[in-house]
Order: structure tokens, then sequence, then C-alpha cells
């Protein structure tokens, strides 16, 4: 009889980088985004079969592993619902791709930095609300005051960064308009979106799982660690891309196709991500953890909730979801 898996752990360790890359290798696949609902229903049923020991007689290990891969592709890690098909990590590549070669495509008139950093924090700010910790919820006026915060910051930072440049930088520089917009941008993308966790906390657990309070630390930590990801995931693209277009631009046989500069940034940009959302998704631990020290010093009133809940045995650290 084979031997059977951890359904609800990693293929790989967690504790070295190589190990996370692998695991957000697999998890963000972009073929999965093709898959259909009713699909990605079955692989669910299947995980939550085998979690019990009941899965159907002649599964095989493989058909378990695919399925596995498919739910934690699909379904939020902290409710288990189905995401949104847009918002999904796995959706980056394509999704990121497209908008973010249009945006280094359409640096050069004030409308076209407008519409496509429109475009793109709205695709962010659908990917933030999807990916947060499901269980802060957020209300409908605070997500629109979100959305609507965070899209400003990067029209404002885009167009200042334009003006400025436009007097003062040669129309290389002005190609790193995007980035600094983006940067800036998800600077107050992210935390606006998941405001909630930073104003009442995120729940956090023992090792074993057990929650035992909440932690307004945790969430920053958490927050500011998927911002970080998130620079790290375009920077790459957004950096290196504008000098190898500003070097391919010169030669005449890409000025007589200048209608496909924008298909061939798309699918340089896509060529980056392919292997930069592993990577920014894996620079710190998806199960972030957090000293309870740490929380007695700055968040007195919560540590004594903790201390309530676990008595004497007072965990020496605490863990939670920090989101993608």
């Amino acid at each position: 009889m084979p031997e059977r898996i951890k359904i609800d752990e990693p293929l790989w360790d967690q504790n070295s980088f190589i190990g996370r890359f692998k695991h957000f290798l697999w998890v963000t696949d972009f073929r999965t985004c093709v898959c259909s609902e009713d699909e990605l229903m079955k692989a669910k049923s299947l995980v939550e079969q085998y979690r019990i020991g009941k899965e159907p007689p002649g599964t095989t290990v493989d058909q378990v592993i695919y399925a596995k891969k498919l739910y934690e592709s699909a379904f939020h890690p902290d409710s288990g619902e189905l995401q949104n098909a847009f918002g999904r990590m796995s959706f980056q590549v394509p999704g990121g791709m497209a908008v973010t070669g249009a945006m280094l495509q359409f640096y050069r008139t004030a409308p076209a930095v407008v519409f496509w950093q429109w475009v793109n924090q709205s695709f962010n700010a659908l990917v933030n609300f999807t990916n947060r910790n499901a269980k802060s919820p957020i209300s409908t006026t605070q997500l629109a005051v979100a959305y609507v915060s965070a899209t400003a910051s990067a029209m404002i930072t885009a167009l200042g960064c334009k003006t400025y440049w436009q007097k003062n930088a040669g129309p290389f520089i002005q190609r790193y308009v995007p980035f600094a917009a983006v940067a800036a941008a998800n600077c107050a993308n992210i935390p606006l979106m998941r405001q909630t966790e930073i104003m009442y906390g995120i729940d956090v657990a023992d090792d074993k799982g057990k929650i035992v309070g909440q932690s307004r630390l945790a969430a920053g930590k958490g927050i500011s660690q998927v911002i970080f990801s998130r620079i790290v995931m375009c920077a790459p693209g957004m950096l290196i891309l504008p000098v190898i277009m500003e070097r391919l631009e010169k030669f005449n046989w890409m000025k007589k196709i200048q209608p496909l500069h924008a298909p061939i940034q798309v699918m340089f940009v896509g060529c980056f991500l392919v292997f930069m959302v592993p990577t920014a998704c894996a620079l710190f631990p998806q199960r972030c953890s957090l000293k309870t020290s740490t929380i007695e010093w700055l968040e007195p009133e919560q540590y004594a909730k903790i201390k309530e809940t676990c008595g004497a045995n007072i965990p020496e650290r605490v863990y939670f979801n920090k989101g993608l």
C-alpha cells in the first residue's frame, strides 16, 4: 500500500527558500487558470475525501497530488472558498504580463499613464482582496475607499514622476515612470485593502494550529512582507526590460515593426514573471510567526488575552497566515 501524503502540508520543506520556491512554482502554475469550476470542485472534493481517508477506491497518489495542486491554486487557505479567477496568484503571469507590458509600452502621454495605472491598480486591488487574510472581513465602504485611495496614489505618483522627469531627465529615464508608480502604489494599495487586519488584528495560533488570540503586530508584519514581495515580483521586468527595449528599438528591423512592440514587451514581461512570481512568494514563509514576548511588549492587551487562553502554557511563538 503506497504511503499517504500529508494533504494539508506542502510537498517541499518550507523552512528553506528553495523548498518554498518549488512549492510556489507548483501552486502558481498559470496553466491551472484554464481549469473549469467543475474540475476545481472535483479536486476540492477529492482533497476533502482524502483528508478523512475516504477517497474513491483505486485513487492514485498522482491524482491526489494534482487535486491538491488545483485546490491550493484556486481556493483560499483560510476560508476554503473558491477565489475569483482573476485574483488568484496563478493568474499573476497572464494578468501581470498583459498589464505591465502595456504600462511599459504606453508611458509617453499623460492620458495613457493614467489609464494604465488605473487598470493596474484595479487588477492589484482584486489580487490583494482575493489573497487577504479571509478572517478579517472588510465592508463595502472600506473596500471602496481603499480602492479609490490606492488608485489615486498610483496616478498621482505616475503623473508626478512623468512631469518631473520630462523636464529633468531623458526619454530613457521616463521609461521608469511605471515602476515608480507601481512601487509607491503597492505601499498604499495593500495596507488599504487589508486595513481591517491592521485595525483589529488577525488570528494567531500555537504550533499545533489552535487559535490563541489576535494581533495587530502580526498583521503589520505579514502585510509589510507582502508589500516587499510584490515590489520584488515586478522589479526585474520593469527595471531590466526598459534597457532591453531601448537597445532593441535602435535596430532597423524593430523600427519596421512598431505595432508589435507592445506584444513583444508583454511576452518579455511574461518570461520574467514565470520565475519572479514564485520567487517573490517564496521570500518569506507563508506560515509566518511572531514572538509572544514581542506581543507582550508592544501589545500588552492582546498578550493578556493570549495568556488568558493559554494559561501557564503560553507558546514562545505564535503563527499566522501572512496572505499573498
